[in-house]
């Protein structure tokens, strides 16, 4: 079939313009651009609305194996084609972990066949326990994109030095995120005047600094290629600019919740917004807008971590972390384009082309011969959020009842719909 999308405005991240145009797919590629619609093509008029090249989710956390109840491969899928998400690169932090050549090729052989592409890390440590290096080269041959331990700080210097100088020699990235364990285990909120007013258990900002500047030291010391799964502070930032300056192949994420809410939004305890790192300062937030505005940040992506109702209710600070995201993700980037502190182009390019890059994937463009991989949304279009019309199992999102802007009319994965009508 041969689609001709047409009276589309285009978001192309590679060549950060936003303006009127076609697009022409052909076999699941994009075949042409602003060109008429070849003879027998179905034509789609997007009435003006923005056509993007789909969103690559980095780091979503999927149920299987172990978690089922919480997120099942299909209902990620589900909630991602909802979201305009075509790509998800999942988290290793199941029960138990994708530590292992056989564990990989299992979660892999259940992703064959969803309706959006699913991609997978693999753990950096047997266990996520810090204590040995998983095999990476086996790993790698059966498809893993990178290596983390997720939350799970390997607090071993001398192996996580060892990890990097192996992950070098084989070309393997690192995930690492960056945190002081001593100063941020058990906290559930950024140290400050709120933390201390609600009593709540707290971490100092400086925490995430010290973690990152250990952690850079080794990639200083070893040239591993290394990616920060979670930039949440400004004064990270002063570390990360340092570290590029200096040469070293790094790149760093940060968390839409993390862009688009702070300390305050706690509110009356509300557990949809106990996240890992716990959310920041208003200043640190908007450091963070500006950082992504600038390409300082190279990666925006939702942490989409399903949590079950009883895991939610419970006291704040020993409630589980975190919040689903995958159908959150484009309506809340909708804020800062909506606020004007980032363009959509500079958000899709944190959100779909610099992911890509990063993991060697074939995706986040809009140019001949790239995947038809493609998302058709209303940055405008105005609704109120319900969190149990979400696709997703669990239902912890922190936006539930938020008046949002920022509707996906369409999705297409290889030149397939697979979410939205006619």
């Amino acid at each position: 079939m041969i689609l001709h999308f047409q009276n589309a405005r285009l978001i192309d991240p590679e060549a950060l313009s936003d303006e009127p145009g076609s697009l022409t797919v052909e076999d699941g590629v994009i075949v042409a651009l602003d060109d008429d619609a070849p003879e027998g093509a179905r034509v789609i008029d997007c009435d003006g609305r923005c056509l993007a090249p789909g969103i690559v989710d980095w780091g979503v956390k999927i149920g299987e194996p172990g978690e089922r109840h919480r997120e099942s491969m299909r209902s990620a899928a589900l909630a991602a084609a909802a979201g305009g998400v075509t790509t998800i690169v999942t988290r290793p932090d199941t029960l138990p972990p994708i530590d292992t050549p056989e564990s990989l090729e299992f979660v892999t052989r259940r992703a064959a066949g969803q309706l959006v592409r699913i991609r997978h890390q693999a753990a950096l440590t047997r266990g996520r326990d810090g204590r040995e290096m998983v095999e990476m080269g086996f790993l790698r041959d059966v498809g893993a994109l990178a290596f983390t331990d997720g939350v799970r700080v390997v607090e071993n210097t001398k192996l996580l030095s060892r990890c990097m100088t192996y992950a070098r020699d084989l070309g393997a990235l690192i995930v690492g995120h960056p945190q002081d364990p001593g100063l941020s285990r058990g906290a559930a909120a950024t140290s400050g005047k709120f933390a201390s007013l609600y009593g709540l258990p707290s971490v100092t900002p400086l925490a995430e600094r010290m973690g990152l500047e250990r952690d850079l030291a080794l990639v200083e010391a070893t040239g591993v290629c290394w990616h920060a799964d979670q930039i949440t502070t400004a004064d990270s930032l002063v570390v990360l600019d340092r570290a590029r300056a200096a040469g070293l192949d790094v790149t760093a994420g940060t968390s839409i919740h993390h862009l688009t809410l702070n300390e305050f939004d706690v509110g009356d305890y509300r557990t949809f917004f106990r996240l890992t790192p716990p959310l920041r300062s208003e200043d640190d937030r908007m450091a963070m807008v500006e950082a992504v505005a600038e390409g300082r940040i190279d990666v925006i992506g939702s942490f989409h971590t399903p949590q079950d109702e009883e895991a939610k209710r419970l006291p704040f600070e020993v409630a589980a972390p975190g919040a689903v995201g995958l159908e959150t993700l484009l309506p809340a980037a909708m804020r800062l384009y909506h606020q004007g502190g980032v363009g959509l182009a500079q958000l899709w390019r944190a959100m779909s082309l610099n992911p890509a890059r990063r993991l060697g994937l074939d995706a986040g463009r809009l140019a001949v011969g790239a995947p038809a991989d493609l998302v058709l949304f209303d940055p405008d279009a105005p609704f109120i959020l319900d969190r149990f019309a979400l696709q997703s199992k669990s239902k912890n999102t922190p936006f539930d009842g938020t008046r949002m802007e920022g509707r996906v009319l369409g999705t297409w994965v290889g030149g397939a719909r697979v979410f939205g009508n006619g």
